[in-house]
């Protein structure tokens, strides 16, 4: 199941509308915007979705049976409209069955129907009638409530807060008809009570089996004359999105050969390939992860097993053989594990002492192999981040993840050689935790490299506990999504995408821009409130990124907003002790800043976003962020720190006893005394998120090894 849904508009039923604008021209001449939704699908294909028209033969499962999304816009006979003039407006009765078959399995039908629907000789009332809907033979007017004062040119406002209109707020429908539908229907907009008829749905939509159904009353707001006017766009992509089939787990993902190896992952063509005929792969390395298991309790902290050496040493040595065969499966990664034999063979000699790999970690390079699919085996003694702190041995099955576009991006303006997204094909214990994360670093080595050149994050562990507490987060606070947010929450493969994009924007974020020295400080102690504005002024520019990257077509950008900012408003605050916890505290500023500049709103127990300010609200708060770190450039460390506290404060409460907040004559002389006056919960969650936290305490810690 791929990330984005396709699209079939219907052309074959001799209907009003087109998507080719060549069409639309030879039918309209003089005016092909009266005959042309080509706009309409050029916002689709913006935001990522698959569109063709279906031009002939009939609409039957075989034709429907890789689309997502049915259109049928107005067909008409040749008396009344200038149409497409292919086939009949009537659908035989196979074809209804197709089409209602098609939404029941899961499909989505949008349906644009018009005024005095009966004269047009097409059997809509038959197909709809399928779905509980039906379009009365009228024409709407409201003089009071009209565009440019035409009185069928009627404004209608929603009639509903549901989440399939966020960020529509007026609509206007030209020469429109009225719907009845089931009382499980949701009528999104309506005539006025001043209308004739009055106060009638003009748009419904409907669940039907596991599809969905859209209907409008009017087919003309969505050509290409009317689709800028009022808010028009942002409903067109609402209804398609959320109508459309939702996705499915991802698939298996081809491999990529040594073939494209060669090149170091620069051609971004790569073709994919079929690895080596061997025993397969995964009873290989199930027998290596059951010699690793039994290996891993024998170790200590710093890796040595001091202990059962002569059975540590068998077990060494059988691990080094399984490598060996399963070296033949990842024929691009053979100089590196050879090495790790060596190196294994090294620490037996060496009566298994504290492990030094430092020769094969020096081979192993991903960030020269980023080809999408290709797989690597790794094996190391390492601790995992927010996982296991021993250097134990951990054996880890990875999978590049390294589309197309992505690398377009990151070669043509967002370069970060450094980064490789990667997911799980399997992995030993030391990663069935909440680590999330394959870095060079935490590898057991004689002495440290001089320079890192690669950090490994696990984009479907990210993704997948993303997912899984979003959800749980925006059902307890009742939250209505729009139908793009809601898609991301239910697709793993557009998660993982929206992820590595996420990812790939953040992690160079660190180096640019006006930053301090070093904006971390790595080799100091300090206050804690920093590492969470760093983190945060990532997050933030990245947000930004995203904003305008979406402008520029790219279709994860718009999901990147969201789950930068699902991630930080309800997983950082609550996930973690409350001991330093820099993410945590990230989360909690941006939900404070929002909801103080009312973005976000919190009434009735039940959770509100005005999604049109969200970008502007985070805009400013990373301003007010950047400000504080260009002013540091000329300030010193104890006024660049306190300034942080200043600006953190002014949003999220201090603790009560904080030093730090009583300013610079309450903290003591000496530096390292100055950092121990920190609280180890400087500031305190809010009522709101201690009651978030209680109840999704549970949620959290079921994310612990999760996969995707």
């Amino acid at each position: 199941m791929h990330a984005f849904p396709r699209v079939l508009f219907d052309e074959a039923h001799s209907e009003s509308w087109t998507i080719r604008r060549e069409v639309a021209e030879a039918i309209s001449p003089a005016h092909p915007d009266d005959n042309s939704y080509a706009r309409a699908a050029g916002l689709l294909r913006h935001l990522g979705h698959t569109v063709t028209a279906h031009t002939e033969g009939p609409l039957d499962a075989g034709t429907l049976q890789e689309q997502d999304l049915l259109v049928i816009a107005h067909p008409s006979g040749e008396r009344w409209e200038r149409t497409t003039g292919q086939g009949s407006p009537v659908f035989a009765p196979a074809e209804l069955d197709a089409v209602e078959a098609f939404v029941a399995g899961g499909g989505g039908l949008v349906v644009l129907a018009e005024e005095e629907q009966d004269k047009y000789g097409n059997n809509l009332a038959d197909l709809l009638a399928r779905f509980g809907v039906s379009v009365e033979h009228t024409t709407v007017r409201d003089p009071r409530h009209a565009h440019r004062g035409v009185a069928t040119w009627v404004l209608a406002d929603p009639a509903t807060s549901d989440g399939l209109l966020a960020g529509v707020r007026t609509a206007c429908f030209y020469r429109s008809g009225v719907l009845t539908a089931r009382d499980s229907a949701t009528v999104l907009f309506t005539t006025s009570p001043d209308a004739a008829p009055a106060s009638a749905p003009l748009a419904v939509s409907l669940r039907y089996g596991q599809g969905r159904v859209v209907v409008f009353a009017d087919s003309d707001l969505f050509g290409d004359d009317s689709i800028e006017d009022h808010d028009h766009l942002r409903l067109w992509g609402n209804v398609t999105t959320w109508a459309a089939r939702m996705p499915g787990r991802k698939p298996a993902v081809e491999q990529a050969g040594p073939a494209a190896v060669t090149q170091a992952g620069a051609d971004l063509k790569a073709e994919p390939w079929t690895a080596p005929v061997t025993e397969p792969k995964a009873a290989l390395f199930g027998e290596l992860k059951a010699m690793v298991e039994e290996l891993r309790p024998m170790q200590a902290k710093d890796g040595s097993v001091p202990e059962g050496k002569a059975r540590g040493k068998e077990l060494v040595a059988a691990i080094a053989a399984k490598v060996g065969e399963l070296s033949l499966s990842f024929p691009q990664d053979a100089a590196y594990l050879q090495a790790v034999q060596d190196d294994l063979a090294a620490w037996s000699r060496q009566d298994l002492g504290v492990p030094d790999f430092l020769d094969s970690l020096n081979l192993f390079h991903p960030d020269t192999q980023r080809v999408d699919g290709l797989e690597h085996l790794v094996l190391f003694p390492m601790y995992t981040q927010n996982g296991n702190p021993g250097r134990n041995l951990e054996a880890v099955w990875i999978r590049t993840i390294w589309p197309g576009w992505l690398a377009a991006l990151e070669s043509g303006g967002y370069d970060n050689p450094m980064f490789v997204p990667i997911a799980f094909e399997d992995f030993t214990s030391g990663y069935d935790t909440h680590s999330a994360v394959l870095f060079p670093e935490t590898v057991a080595v004689r002495q440290t490299p001089e320079r890192f050149t690669w950090g490994g994050i696990f984009a479907d562990r990210e993704a997948a506990r993303f997912r899984r507490v979003s959800k749980a987060a925006t059902e307890t606070l009742r939250l209505e999504l729009p139908p793009d947010a809601a898609r991301l929450l239910e697709s793993q493969r557009l998660a993982e995408d929206t992820f590595v994009l996420w990812d790939l924007v953040h992690d160079r974020t660190h180096s640019h821009g006006d930053l301090p020295f070093d904006p971390f400080m790595i080799k100091q102690r300090m206050p804690y409130w920093l590492y969470s504005l760093e983190e945060l002024r990532c997050d933030l520019t990245a947000f930004g990124e995203a904003v305008k990257l979406e402008r520029e077509g790219v279709p994860y950008a718009r999901y990147v907003q969201h789950a930068i900012l699902f991630d930080r408003l309800f997983r950082f605050p609550i996930t973690g002790a409350r001991v330093r916890n820099y993410d945590g505290l990230g989360g909690q500023l941006l939900f404070a800043y929002l909801h103080r500049n009312d973005i976000v709103r919190w009434t009735d127990n039940r959770l509100s976003i005005d999604w049109d300010r969200v970008a502007d609200g985070v805009a400013d708060l990373r301003g007010e962020v950047e400000k504080l770190y260009r002013d540091s450039i000329d300030r010193s460390k104890l006024a660049h720190w306190l300034a942080a506290h200043e600006l953190v404060g002014a949003y999220v409460e201090p603790h009560p006893a904080s030093v730090w907040a009583r300013g610079v004559q309450a903290l003591p002389e000496e530096q390292k005394a100055k950092v121990d006056a920190v609280l180890p919960d400087e500031f305190p969650l809010s009522m709101f998120y201690e009651a978030l936290r209680r109840k999704l305490t549970d949620v959290v810690e079921s994310t612990k090894g999760i996969r995707a």
